[in-house]
């Protein structure tokens, strides 16, 4: 069927026609989008895939995927793929064990391989080293800075303990927590 007898068929609306290898979806107002259809998912197409103990997507573009790991956001990702040489647009699903196990490893050098900036953890506390905190670990090491402030009663500890703003934000009218305050007449 030639393209413009799929234009012709879906011009209603809303509609989706399909030729060979294009597929045209009439949106609102008549706007044609035209995007590939994709191909055939292979046998060894795996729909989850596991890394730093989160289920990855595997219909999901492999930057994208990533970014649901606590720590990796999307430019860290996109870092991570040209660090392992994986292209970041390909499918999650479609990588194989050993790319998976390249996946990891450059995951876990990321600390070294990356520049300073693009670092979550500078400069360690505790042991001085320059980390990239990923997963569990991130979210345990901001709960033990949360509360080595309290402990030590800082100005940030006591705010986080009194569920108040910690950065200077504006706290008279904005984010009072379930307060039900009206405006109140001068007498």
């Amino acid at each position: 069927m030639p393209l413009n007898r799929a234009l012709q068929i879906g011009v209603d609306g809303g509609t989706l026609s399909q030729t060979n290898d294009i597929t045209v979806r009439w949106g609102k107002r008549g706007v044609k989008m035209a995007n590939k259809v994709d191909e055939e998912l292979s046998d060894d197409f795996s729909y989850i895939v596991r890394l730093r103990n989160t289920d990855l997507d595997g219909l999901k573009r492999l930057s994208t995927a990533l970014t649901s790991i606590n720590g990796i956001g999307s430019r860290t990702s996109t870092t991570i793929c040209r660090l392992s040489g994986l292209s970041p647009n390909q499918l999650t699903g479609n990588l194989t064990l050993e790319e998976q196990d390249l996946l990891r490893k450059t995951i876990e050098e990321y600390a070294m391989n990356a520049p300073l900036w693009m670092l979550n953890r500078q400069w360690d506390k505790e042991s001085g080293e320059e980390l990239h905190l990923f997963g569990q670990d991130l979210e345990l090491t901001h709960k033990e800075d949360i509360n080595k402030l309290r402990s030590i009663k800082t100005y940030r500890g006591i705010r986080h303990a009194n569920r108040q703003k910690v950065r200077g934000q504006r706290g008279r009218s904005n984010g009072r927590g379930g307060l039900t305050l009206g405006v109140k007449k001068k007498k």
